[in-house]
């Protein structure tokens, strides 16, 4: 399955249509850590993280285990565990997977920059939870939790998400 997210914040899958919310920095071609920008691309669904003290274990085909409190991403380019998942506290900049925000409450980890990681190009670009006001996010896909749970039931080990760049 494909799912479809358009520069101008619509997610459309054969099972729907959502508004989501994209990067601070629009839609990049050529992502960079840092720049905000949701990457132009296709990327595989690798798994479903969620926060079990607060949510059921999402309806999905996708991989999925709760995130712990000590559950942090690397975004360091120069650290070997960039774009990777760590154990907080971590010596290098990471983020934070458990947060009181809810933002993470359910993370879809994105191939994005996984295969090969290059230092640099990006790092946690997941699908994750909207706040509440819709605050662009730093270069992730967001849709409101309802609407995330909705898309995650017709998700499987080969669903994949393409950022499409703006037509002229």
């Amino acid at each position: 399955m494909e799912i479809t997210v358009t520069a101008d914040g619509r997610l459309t899958w054969p099972g729907g249509d959502f508004r989501c919310v994209l990067g601070r920095g629009g839609v990049k071609a050529d992502k960079r850590e840092g720049d905000g920008g949701t990457p132009v691309g296709a990327w595989p669904l690798r798994r479903a993280l969620w926060r079990a003290d607060r949510l059921e274990r999402p309806s999905t085909a996708l991989p999925a285990s709760p995130i712990a409190p000590d559950d942090g991403w690397c975004d360091e380019p120069a650290d070997p565990a960039y774009n990777r998942p760590v154990r907080t506290p971590y010596p290098a900049s990471h983020e934070a997977l458990w947060r009181e925000d809810g933002v993470y409450d359910v993370i879809v980890v994105l191939g994005h920059n996984d295969d090969p990681v290059v230092p640099g190009l990006g790092s946690a670009v997941f699908l994750h939870v909207a706040r509440p006001d819709r605050e662009p996010t730093a270069g992730c896909v967001a849709l409101p939790l309802p609407d995330l749970l909705r898309l995650l039931e017709d998700c499987g080990p080969d669903t994949v998400l393409r950022v499409v760049e703006p037509t002229p």
